[in-house]
């Protein structure tokens, strides 16, 4: 199979330009306009033009290899580890205001507001974890994209000086992501990193199909928009984030997210420079961990930027597209660049993409 890394060249009316960078492993500085407003994850394509899919095509093989009947006859063999699963809490349906009128970054499609209903769910307290997704995978031997594929993209600013040596290319609207040979789900860093230390980490590198995998290995499946959004909100009306509208009320870190100044120098300030371990930070009303920060998280929806202004029930978006939906921000996220970290933004990637801070969690119509 042979594939490409898209190196995206921008020229905008506003003289925004990023480079490539240089073979060696040296940075090429982003000259950025006043007010940018990405990391630049959503570039993060695998190919140069993705024709639209159905959601049969592209979830087939995970769903039905990893079934409720593929799980039931792996419970023998997957022993004790049905119990890493987590916990999962109710999410009372109900009317909700979805999006909002006063964007943040208006070509994410944020507006407009629209009044929607979502039925109960569950949804499971914080994201996924390293040592979640490695009881997934000794149950059943599943394979990520990105192993398949044999790379992914890594923040550079936490990859080691020898690796970034090999590396001679980047994405040209984010120099800071790097394709890294050897980078996946075990090896989140890079070939010379492993999960040892970060079992308790949500799991990261793993694509739309991947999360699919797992969620349908463990009778469970990914939010859509419309639910993740209604669970972010936490019962609050109209708020920015999970908490409220002030990003650290009394001096107190809500989310794992970037200080500093992007994409140079992180203080750290919350605590971490990378992810966090799952459920360190104060949950939302909901009893939610990260539902911001730390990673961004999969939905279930098909990327459009058109939405309409009528009363909507269980939303679920397009039927087909090119990329999936993402909410939530990452440790990545800051208001210079990439402000992500409010219930209304959203983002997207190609359903094939896989980073370094990309994961999921999975919600289910029965507590599981």
């Amino acid at each position: 199979m042979v594939r490409c890394f898209v190196l995206f060249f921008i020229v905008c009316c506003v003289n925004e330009v990023f480079c490539t960078q240089d073979s060696g492993g040296a940075q090429s500085e982003p000259v950025a306009a006043q007010g940018a407003t990405s990391c630049g994850c959503e570039h993060l394509k695998r190919v140069a033009a993705v024709e639209p899919v159905e959601d049969s095509t592209v979830s087939a093989d995970p769903a039905l290899k990893y079934s409720k009947g593929a799980n039931e006859r792996l419970q023998e063999a997957q022993g004790d580890d049905e119990n890493i699963l987590s916990q999962m809490v109710l999410i009372s349906g109900g009317e909700f205001l979805m999006g909002t009128d006063n964007p943040a970054i208006p070509a994410d499609g944020e507006g407009p507001q629209r009044p929607v209903h979502v039925d109960s769910f569950y949804m499971e307290i914080q994201e996924v974890t390293n040592q979640q997704f490695q009881g997934f995978v000794n149950a059943t031997g599943y394979i990520t994209e990105a192993e398949n594929f044999g790379d992914s993209f890594v923040f550079e600013g936490i990859l080691s000086e020898s690796v970034k040596k090999q590396i001679t290319q980047a994405v040209a609207a984010a120099p800071w992501w790097l394709p890294v040979k050897g980078a996946n789900w075990r090896h989140p860093n890079g070939p010379d990193s492993n999960i040892t230390d970060r079992l308790d980490h949500p799991v990261l590198h793993v694509s739309w199909a991947d999360a699919v995998a797992y969620c349908s290995w463990a009778n469970r499946r990914l939010p859509t928009e419309a639910e993740w959004e209604y669970a972010c909100r936490g019962g609050l009306e109209d708020r920015l984030y999970p908490w409220g509208n002030k990003l650290n009320p009394k001096g107190q870190h809500y989310a794992n997210l970037w200080q500093g100044d992007f994409p140079n120098h992180n203080s750290a300030e919350d605590g971490y420079i990378q992810t966090s371990p799952v459920m360190s930070f104060p949950a939302n009303g909901f009893g939610l961990h990260d539902i911001v920060g730390n990673a961004w998280e999969w939905t279930s929806d098909w990327w459009t930027v058109h939405h309409t202004t009528e009363h909507q029930q269980n939303p679920i978006g397009p039927s087909s597209g090119t990329d999936k939906v993402k909410k939530g921000g990452s440790y990545m996220c800051h208001k210079s660049y990439c402000y992500r970290y409010r219930c209304a933004a959203r983002s997207q990637n190609t359903p094939d993409s896989a980073a370094s801070n990309l994961g999921f969690r999975c919600v289910s119509q029965e507590k599981r």
